[in-house]
């Protein structure tokens, strides 16, 4: 292949590096334009591809006044309609085989209740199985056998009030509530749709968060597993309340001005077949690999065959109905590593970019994760993707048609790993300004991420939030303000530096775990055997926060005042900061970005009066915000009134105060009348 520019993606001209593997970016183009086509021949564009499940799965012709369903199966010996309607008959409505394996039947609109109860019997080289649709739009668990059964849904129109709505804000500079729905809730009990709207969503806004990820909103048989052993793809979790209920919540969020991202899980399934689509039609390579390829071992889980028609098809078409019929504003593409690679990143070092091009690269599934991501923004240009991978593949959020994978950010995951490994293993006088820095700053040239301190995986049971790595079981006893503690205030101080450095530095976009950002204490821990089936750590204590005589609101309110700064001052959305000085006897590290400048001391002891340091400009300097004041658990020692000026050297003069971070803006001169 020829070397010249011309043939050169984009992606190769602007790192070097890459231009050995210039004809596999290239294959990666080509792939996806191959796809494509084919697609745009059959359908008519990647959109009406998207479409299936406009016609898959029940639903019912108003205007003919009968009840359609239908159902691919190519495999199945047949297939029969069972539910309440019936009394569970299963022989009385047998479906008729179609072409390409999609099987039919029709009823009455009088036929078949709304809102009843139903399955498919479905007969085939494994047996006789009662099974739920594999579009099915909800599906309830009866309380007392624990099986799940399909939902004739046909509510009313929902009555949407978001028309003006636009996440062109929210993609620009992404500040992420990553929230559970279910654990919204203060009192011991799985939360619903409609109080994460009416109680989080207001809180939420408050804190100046500005995009709302939500977790296991597609149908789960298993609580605890957070909603990433996804049975139905298309049916919002009825634990959280119905169909509407999350409209409204969506609905909600856009009158509050949040975009709404949720957790999108293409890269497994469950796979149990009395839930999922595991072995649907009787055969093991449906929607999965036959055989061994199509198992995740570790995750317990099955693996799609990102390469069949129909499957493509069935995973594009969900992206479209989570878009179209709940008006989600994009999604965080979960486990994308598995997916990617055949080796799903186990025990892998990616060490060597023939990791990343040469060695077990699914390029099916690369192929897929491109097309999702154009679907994506051709239904709603604004859309926000984002994508969970920790193998750091290049690309993966550049354009398509530069050898990407179209995504907008990526994860920076390794960021929450650094600051568990620093609090757990180093000595607060051992920690390293530069390694600092490196971490903050180490991502990809034209490729945004979002930056954070911590997310739900660091908060589950057998881990620990970072307030409890920081303060343990002292939060237990010394959160009141009326007492002192060494390792309270260590743990204050320490926190609010840790969730700023990370804002200011890491990324293009940031993410907080709901109750994170007042120091929720504790882990998190789900309903199980092992705990009697207790709920006491699947939910959020917002009182904690809300209480004036506890130290938690501290931490909260300097979650919004840091929000609140980077926000106005769009901080994230310029280039990466700019080191001004790195000082690591005093474990101090200043650096600018966009128009303001940031000074990090992170030395537990070192207090120095007339700090200096040189800045891009001289002129007059004031602080708009400082981590040592006293509304936010500080102690009062940095004057925040004083206007600073620099000197002969353009250098600024300030106390610099230990476990302190202050961030300073330009005085912009008052023009002359």
């Amino acid at each position: 292949m020829s070397k010249t520019t011309a043939n050169k993606p984009k992606l190769v001209q602007d790192d070097p590096w890459l231009e050995p593997y210039t004809e596999e970016i290239n294959g990666r183009i080509s792939r996806f334009q191959s796809a494509l086509k084919e697609i745009e021949s059959a359908s008519g564009s990647l959109v009406d591809f998207a479409g299936a499940y406009k016609e898959m799965g029940l639903h019912l012709d108003k205007r003919k006044k009968r009840w359609v369903y239908k159902e691919w199966a190519p495999e199945a010996h047949s297939l029969h309609l069972v539910g309440e309607f019936n009394h569970w008959n299963r022989e009385s409505h047998p479906l008729s085989r179609g072409e390409g394996g999609i099987w039919e039947i029709s009823l009455p609109e009088e036929e078949l209740t709304e809102n009843s109860l139903f399955k498919v019997q479905v007969v085939g080289n494994n047996g006789t199985w009662d099974r739920l649709p594999a579009y099915a739009r909800l599906v309830e668990q009866d309380p007392e056998t624990h099986l799940f059964s399909a939902v004739a849904l046909n509510e009313k129109a929902f009555r949407w009030g978001d028309k003006s709505f636009s996440s062109k804000k929210q993609k620009k500079q992404p500040i992420i509530y990553e929230g559970h729905v279910g654990m919204g809730s203060e009192e011991a009990k799985v939360g619903s749709y409609r109080e994460f709207a009416d109680d989080i969503l207001p809180r939420i806004k408050s804190l100046g968060y500005n995009t709302v990820q939500l977790m296991a909103i597609a149908e789960h048989p298993y609580y605890g597993s957070f909603g990433y052993h996804v049975s139905n793809f298309f049916a919002p979790s009825s634990r959280f309340g119905n169909p509407n209920d999350f409209k409204y919540l969506v609905n909600k969020a856009h009158k509050l001005d949040l975009a709404i991202v949720i957790d999108l899980v293409h890269s497994h399934a469950v796979k149990n077949l009395a839930e999922g689509i595991n072995e649907f039609d009787g055969s093991d390579h449906q929607y999965f690999h036959a055989g061994g390829r199509g198992n995740h071992d570790a995750w317990d889980s099955k693996l799609f065959n990102y390469g069949k028609w129909e499957v493509k098809q069935f995973l594009l078409s969900n992206v479209r109905y989570w878009m179209e019929e709940y008006h989600v504003d994009g999604f965080r593409f979960d486990g994308i590593t598995s997916l990617m690679y055949l080796h799903h990143g186990d025990h892998v070092s990616f060490d060597h970019y023939d990791k990343y091009f040469v060695d077990q690269v699914d390029w099916d599934a690369l192929s897929y994760l491109q097309l999702a991501n154009t679907l994506a923004h051709e239904i709603n240009p604004e859309a926000i993707t984002i994508a969970e991978d920790m193998s750091g593949m290049p690309g993966l959020c550049r354009p398509v048609k530069e050898g990407g994978l179209g995504f907008d950010f990526r994860l920076q995951m390794g960021i929450p790993d650094f600051w568990i490994k620093y609090l757990k293993h180093k000595n607060d006088e051992d920690w390293n300004v530069q390694e600092l820095w490196s971490v903050m700053t180490n991502r990809r040239y034209q490729e945004r991420s979002i930056a954070y301190a911590e997310s739900h995986d660091q908060a589950i049971v057998g881990d620990k939030t970072v307030a409890f790595w920081l303060m343990d079981k002292e939060m237990y006893w010394h959160m009141n303000k009326e007492g002192e503690n060494l390792i309270i205030d260590r743990g204050i101080a320490l926190h609010k530096m840790i969730r700023l450095f990370t804002m200011s530095l890491g990324g293009e976009g940031y993410l907080n775990f709901m109750g994170n950002e007042f120091g929720h204490p504790e882990w998190i821990d789900f309903p199980r055997e092992g705990n009697n089936w207790s709920y006491q750590h699947a939910r959020r204590q917002w009182s904690l926060a809300d209480a004036e005589y506890l130290k938690y609101h501290y931490l909260k309110d300097f979650d919004a005042a840091m929000i609140d700064v980077i926000s106005q001052h769009k901080t994230l959305t310029v280039n990466p900061a700019e080191q001004l000085n790195l000082d690591e006897v005093n474990n101090t590290i200043i650096v600018k970005r966009g128009d303001l400048i940031f000074v990090f001391n992170f030395h537990p002891e070192n207090a120095i009066p007339a700090y200096q340091f040189w800045v891009p400009e001289e002129g007059d300097y004031k602080i708009i915000l400082s981590s040592d004041d006293p509304e936010y658990g500080g102690f009062n020692r940095v004057n925040t009134k004083m206007v600073y000026t620099t000197n002969e050297e353009q250098k600024l003069s300030i106390y610099l105060t230990n476990r302190t971070a202050l961030v300073f803006q330009k005085v912009k001169k008052k023009k002359k009348k």
